[in-house]
């Protein structure tokens, strides 16, 4: 199981870093160093959104911050980058609300809309940075702890009730309610989709882990598979036997396909017999999402994990057992995301302790 599951993280974490490397290589040396000095201690997936992020400021103060516009990126020194204010850092945040990416050629005049949380993540990208400089003595101050960061508005968690559960299993089955074309296509790939569904409502896996599984991660005499973990640690999750039923329903489809080299191992695949890919999944989420609950428009892969860890919550009472499964490295996180879970079960316990006065009191 191990082996396959690496051999799949080792050939994504070399895209990545291929991406990091041209991303990094038209931007200011600072950059370049500032990731590698955090290689060690991060993943690929993180120092890629550090670079995307840094990329968009970069091209920021080129395009539209006179003082950062007489050179190329990459010839940016150490002093340039300390020319920074606290103007061009509130412009900026500003610009992140609605621009248009010139480096995205494959959709033209595309825009982007940030809102409180990306904004946040951008403006942190930034910060991280600059305090890499300045802790090496690179820069003598640093402008970006001066500039406050979006307050977060918290969200109610978005997630599929019981029956909504149910009627997104039946429509990947049945197909029911779908146009003619999307039939189409669903009868070809019910039995896929199915297990997919299940697996992520049955297990709360995320959309990464769920695309890298392979054939041999899985244990069908002990209904349980590998997964590996943002990380990088493999851990083995359990499914149940509605799930079982359900990924060996596919996997008997599944090996009459013939896969395209490089593709032989994994699971889930694609109509193009490669690799489902994590895009594909989040659209096959939505389609039948939008059947399923119509009035809830941003279902994803995650609110299906969102629905899972309600749904064990509300069976075991155990926030600890929801954290381990789910695989958050604290348990603050998961009452973060989930702090309405705990919230309704503060709720009950003024329904279980009573009074004088109360009709229900009991003095003995």
């Amino acid at each position: 199981m191990a082996n396959t599951q690496n051999e799949y993280r080792e050939e994504m974490d070399a895209k990545r870093i291929i991406q990091i490397r041209s991303i990094i290589r038209e931007l200011p040396q600072a950059c370049s160093d500032f990731i590698r000095s955090i290689a060690v201690m991060t993943s690929t997936l993180t120092r890629l959104a550090y670079a995307i992020d840094l990329r968009t400021f970069f091209h920021f103060l080129h395009n539209e911050r006179i003082a950062f516009s007489d050179k190329d990126l990459y010839l940016l020194s150490d002093q340039d980058l300390e020319k920074l204010t606290m103007s061009d850092l509130t412009a900026y945040t500003e610009y992140l609300t609605y621009y248009f990416k010139e480096e995205d050629s494959s959709v033209p005049n595309k825009a982007y809309i940030n809102h409180e949380l990306a904004i946040k993540r951008k403006l942190c990208s930034i910060r991280s940075l600059y305090a890499f400089l300045f802790k090496n003595q690179r820069i003598s101050s640093n402008v970006t702890e001066l500039v406050p960061l979006p307050k977060i508005h918290e969200k109610p968690i978005i997630r599929l009730s019981k029956n909504e559960l149910v009627r997104i299993l039946d429509t990947a089955q049945s197909g029911d309610q779908m146009s003619a074309g999307q039939k189409r296509f669903q009868k070809l790939t019910a039995k896929r989709d199915f297990a997919l569904l299940s697996l992520f409502l049955g297990t709360g896996i995320r959309v990464s882990e769920c695309v890298g599984i392979n054939i041999n991660d899985i244990d069908f005499e002990n209904n349980a598979f590998v997964v590996t973990r943002k990380g990088g640690n493999q851990v083995v999750l359990y499914f149940s036997p509605e799930v079982a039923d359900a990924l060996a329903d596919y996997l008997t489809e599944r090996k009459e396909i013939e896969a395209l080299p490089g593709h032989e191992e994994a699971f889930f695949l694609s109509l193009q017999k490669k690799r489902i890919t994590q895009r594909a999944v989040q659209n096959l989420v939505k389609k039948y999402a939008a059947v399923a609950a119509p009035l809830k428009t941003k279902i994803s892969p995650h609110k299906l994990r969102s629905t899972y860890a309600t749904n064990l919550y509300n069976e075991t009472g155990d926030i600890y057992l929801v954290a381990d499964v789910l695989g958050h490295s604290s348990v603050d996180t998961t009452r973060k995301h989930y702090a309405d879970m705990t919230d309704a079960r503060r709720r009950m316990a003024a329904e279980h302790v009573h009074l004088p006065g109360d009709p229900d009191f009991n003095p003995d």
